[in-house]
């Protein structure tokens, strides 16, 4: 396996071919533009990619919040991310909290957030750009900025329109709302509203159910969901017939064909 990164705000483990990446900036509610949560996030995902092993990320956060977002005292004081002028706050953007929804965005395993607590602006985006999201039923979700007089500038706008539809989307973003765990589900927004007891032990099932399955069709398998948000149709089939050359053409597949003929578990080797 290869060296895990060296993480500043953050906490990594690996179990089972279960990656957990576990914001850890209880003190400041795990906000993201006043620590290195950015940083990690991007490190971990570069870090994922690279090691074939890994077949889910959980995405959580320490304490009793998942992310609070950004840091509105500095916002208020027009310091870090927030201060200078137009062209000096559009940079601190783009080189900042913006490489998290890239990093996201690229990111090959499939992804789970765990939503122990409230998940708020920068913090919901963060949620809503994993694959699958479950929710403690203390869990509260935000899609806040114009309650601070400011927009979605971390992508939230892009992914949450294509999670729920252009109408949800919109009634959350303009009126900035709080919504429940037991809305979120109703919306789409998340798979399941777990008690917040059985939060870690409920991604960490999905996780496996997801772990169990062939490494490598599991990852081309979601390049090709991703691929499919911006192709053409023939462009498209074009692109699922290479990927399948390469599937038929994997150990794991044959293992697959085998262990189902056979009526046995598959023992898959990620080749």
């Amino acid at each position: 396996m290869k060296e895990r990164p060296d993480l500043i705000d953050a906490l990594l483990t690996v179990d089972n071919r279960i990656a957990t990446l576990t914001l850890n900036r209880d003190d400041v509610r795990n906000e993201l533009t006043g620590t290195k949560l950015v940083d990690d996030i991007e490190k971990t995902v570069d870090w994922v990619n690279a090691e074939e092993s890994i077949c889910a990320l959980i995405v959580t956060g320490a304490g009793k919040a998942f992310s609070s977002g950004g840091n509105v005292k500095h916002m208020l004081n027009r310091a870090g991310s927030f201060g200078g002028d137009v062209y000096d706050v559009q940079k601190h953007y783009r080189e900042g909290i913006q490489r998290i929804p890239l990093a996201m965005h690229r990111l090959e395993a499939p992804s789970i957030a765990a939503i122990n607590g409230p998940a708020i602006g920068a913090g919901f985006d963060l949620a809503c750009m994993c694959d699958i999201r479950i929710a403690s039923d203390n869990a509260t979700m935000a899609e806040s900025f114009i309650n601070v007089g400011i927009i979605p500038g971390d992508s939230g706008a892009w992914f949450l329109q294509r999670l729920i539809g252009y109408q949800l989307a919109a009634e959350l973003t303009f009126s900035g709302r709080v919504i429940k765990a037991d809305e979120a589900k109703t919306l789409g927004i998340v798979l399941d509203v777990v008690p917040g007891a059985r939060l870690a032990e409920c991604a960490n099932q999905i996780a496996a159910s997801y772990a169990a399955r062939p490494p490598r069709a599991l990852r081309l398998a979601k390049r090709l969901m991703k691929s499919a948000q911006r192709m053409e149709l023939r462009d498209f089939l074009d692109h699922c017939a290479v990927f399948q050359g390469i599937c038929h053409n994997t150990a794991d597949h044959l293992e697959a064909v085998s262990s189902l003929l056979e009526k046995r578990s598959p023992a898959f080797s990620g080749r």
